[in-house]
């Protein structure tokens, strides 16, 4: 197959960049005009806590100058993820990201200057009508009053966060760029391996390519042990210092309180979690009877267990399908969604050289959300993640519609349960309309593998990092040994005995980015047990269940995540929604031994 420069795709099947600014020339009109703008903020310093007017004033500036610098920012970002290989687009990318770092520096005395508003003033001028639009915001930072500095010492704290970043820049630059990891001749083609095609390798049909990859891929990082041992013990030791500086009592609730999320959730989940790993070795001994082995490794364990379905959906057809699938939500959630996937031009659909790789949904205030796909008619599976990723661009649409600016981006903890929701009704429609037993048991395996990946390995994820953090709090040094030697335990405890592991199965806690962006992954292992039981909310109850859900994705950010997803009818502080997607889980496994070990 030959892929496509940006010029050879039609028009219909790109997003519709014309809703944000007309033509080139418009941004760079805005653009211009914000960079002026931007120098304004000074005039401000000094005078939010003068008067109420004052900090109306300054606020009314504030939110109007985001609004406009979310839109420069969406269409230099959407351009560069159409073509990066475009000079132009590189060039507009980068001014946007340099006119948002100006941005942030010129208003960094802000949070502070609020906060040392005295409380009851701050507190009755927030009551006052007009300061409604702005009042959640307020409110929020508000809670921040105990780990905010003073002005200079924020400064400086901006200033050492630039340092700060560097483990996480450092990682990213040494795995991705530097490391080397050879090549695989694989069906007469030599194929590079890299951190990216490492998956497609370690999904090989052949055992061999998949023993070679894994083997081939850690010895690189088994090179390199101590200086990624050394990277992640500087990121480590910078969330400490935060969590200290900010006066925190440790890293982990530094790392939730901004989503207002108790501990107990976190603990929760890893305990329910735990408590299921019997099922989950279930699972990998069921794994290793389809695949016919006597062993299973720990490179055999993301091979598909059902093969690709061959069935062909055109882009129009999958729409329909979706469309179909989300009726429970009712007419006017279909009926936008329909029209932003197909003559809105919401979605950006096919692959092109230079395009970005996978899949997003990006969502601004003051205009409709975009999807990025890599579309392709023969891939079940990308069905299901246009599903995903437009469950994404409707929580972005109710969010912008039904709350002002100030409060309307909803957090990543409830992001994960509005695409993943729209994959459980995909799935349910596609079941229920199937009578193909092949059908049903990939689909079923699917959704099997979305939660081993999602709620099983996001967890023990999760369970690594806080096991780390808090050896370092308590006094223990990182080493090479401290992290393999910890990572190893997790292993061994979530793969059971039904999975041969390596001595070099442990380096595989040295290379998983999201350790650098700490305590954020549990999020993925949340989200997917709120999507599952709401999902089944919506399915098996009536219009009430429905409309409670539609009221969770128009709340936006104007509560607290936790607080969001009770209006929908899930108490994420309970441990009984991860209980009931682990059951869950369980009788899906129950349903695919039977479809398909029967066979073997």
């Amino acid at each position: 197959m030959i892929v496509k420069t940006r010029d050879q795709i039609r028009t219909e099947d790109t997003w519709d960049l014309t809703k944000l600014f007309g033509n080139f020339e418009e941004w760079e009109k805005e653009y211009s005009a914000l960079g002026l703008l931007v120098n304004d903020a000074l005039n401000f310093k000094g005078t939010l806590g003068t008067s109420k007017e004052n900090l109306i004033t300054f606020l009314e500036w504030f939110m109007a100058v985001q609004i406009r610098l979310e839109r420069v920012m969406q269409y230099a970002f959407l351009l560069h993820a159409g073509d990066a290989l475009d000079t132009d687009n590189q060039r507009t990318y980068s001014l946007a990201t340099n006119l948002a770092n100006r941005f942030s520096t010129a208003v960094s005395f802000v949070d502070s200057e609020i906060l040392s508003i005295d409380e009851n003033l701050f507190s009755s001028w927030i009551e006052s009508k007009e300061f409604e639009p702005y009042r959640v915001y307020l409110k929020k930072l508000v809670r921040f009053r105990n780990h905010i500095l003073s002005d200079n010492e924020e400064k400086i704290l901006a200033m050492q966060a630039q340092v700060g970043s560097k483990a996480q820049e450092s990682f990213g630059a040494l795995t991705n760029v530097d490391f080397d990891f050879g090549y695989l001749i694989v069906d007469g083609k030599r194929i590079s391996l890299t951190q990216s095609t490492f998956s497609y390798f370690l999904q090989h049909p052949d055992r061999s390519v998949r023993k070679k990859a894994y083997h081939k891929f850690y010895n690189v990082f088994y090179k390199h042990q101590n200086v990624l041992a050394h990277l992640y013990d500087a990121s480590v030791k910078q969330d400490i210092f935060k969590s200290k500086v900010r006066s925190y009592d440790d890293s982990l609730t530094m790392f939730l309180f901004p989503d207002n999320v108790d501990k107990k959730v976190y603990e929760n989940l890893v305990d329910s979690v735990n408590r299921a790993l019997p099922v989950l070795h279930r699972y990998y001994e069921i794994r290793r009877k389809v695949l016919n082995l006597k062993e299973l490794s720990h490179y055999d364990v993301y091979v598909p267990l059902i093969k690709e379905i061959k069935v062909k959906h055109t882009y129009e057809e999958a729409v329909e399908v979706i469309k179909k699938a989300l009726q429970p939500l009712g007419e006017e959630y279909v009926s936008v969604l329909t029209e932003g996937l197909t003559t809105q031009r919401w979605v950006d659909r096919y692959e092109n050289k230079g395009k970005r790789s996978g899949a997003f949904s990006s969502g601004i205030f003051s205009s409709n959300p975009f999807i990025l796909m890599n579309y392709q008619e023969e891939v079940l599976r990308d069905v299901f993640t246009l599903a995903h990723e437009a469950g994404h661009a409707m929580h972005s649409y109710y969010s912008s519609k039904n709350n002002p600016f100030a409060s309307y981006d909803y957090t990543i903890f409830e992001a994960e349960v509005a695409s993943t929701f729209n994959e459980q009704l995909l799935a349910d429609y596609m079941l229920k309309n199937s009578n193909d037993t092949q059908m049903e048991a990939y689909i079923i395996g699917k959704q099997i593998d979305d939660i081993v990946a999602t709620l099983f390995r996001q967890t023990m994820f999760a369970e690594y990092e806080k096991v780390i953090h808090q050896m370092v709090e308590g006094g223990e040094p990182i080493t090479v040994s401290s992290l393999r030697s910890n990572y190893s335990i997790l292993l061994e405890k979530y793969f059971g005995n039904n999975v041969k592991l390596f001595a070099k199965s442990s380096l595989e806690g040295l290379r998983i980015p999201h350790f650098y962006r700490a305590f954020y992954v549990y999020k993925y292992a949340t989200g997917i047990s709120a999507a599952i039981s709401l999902a089944k909310r919506v399915l098996e109850g009536d219009k009430q269940d429905k409309d409670r859900y539609l009221e969770f994705l128009k709340s936006g950010g104007s509560r607290y995540p936790i607080e969001a997803l009770k209006l929908a009818g899930v108490d994420m502080q309970d441990s009984k929604p991860i209980d009931d997607a682990l059951f869950y889980f369980e009788s899906l496994l129950n349903r695919f031994e039977e479809l398909v070990l029967t066979k073997v």
